[in-house]
């Protein structure tokens, strides 16, 4: 079983900062990309970035300059700096992972549970 476990939400002012982990556990082969997406209330699901197994990166146009997502392979973990907040930030973040359970099987997707950013303005 694989489990992906976020932290680091919060309440947070504009203009604050937030860091977001995401830990994945179980029966781990190899972790592929990485990312965070989120949901904000009444909206689709979006990307928010993503970084891959040789740590290329990719945003969304909404985030550049103000987030940045890293990886501790060793710790099989993900980050989210969040700086120079916005309300329209405001959402569940979930973390997502292409994770390979052995040498031999295809990657998996799989999600975290969430968690919630809230940004006052």
């Amino acid at each position: 079983q694989v489990q992906l476990v976020e932290s680091g939400g919060g309440l947070v002012q504009a203009g604050g900062s937030l860091r977001l982990s995401c830990e994945a556990s179980g029966t781990i082969f190899r972790i592929n990309a990485m990312g965070w997406y989120r949901q904000a209330p009444g909206k689709q699901r979006e990307l928010v970035a993503t970084i891959r197994n040789g740590d290329s990166t990719n945003y969304s146009d909404s985030v550049k300059g103000r987030f940045t997502i890293s990886r501790d392979n060793p710790k099989n973990t993900v980050y989210l700096q969040m700086n120079s907040l916005k309300p329209e930030d405001t959402a569940v973040y979930y973390c997502n992972a292409d994770i390979q359970i052995n040498r031999y099987s295809t990657q998996y997707n799989y999600w975290g549970q969430g968690t919630r950013v809230t940004v006052s303005s």
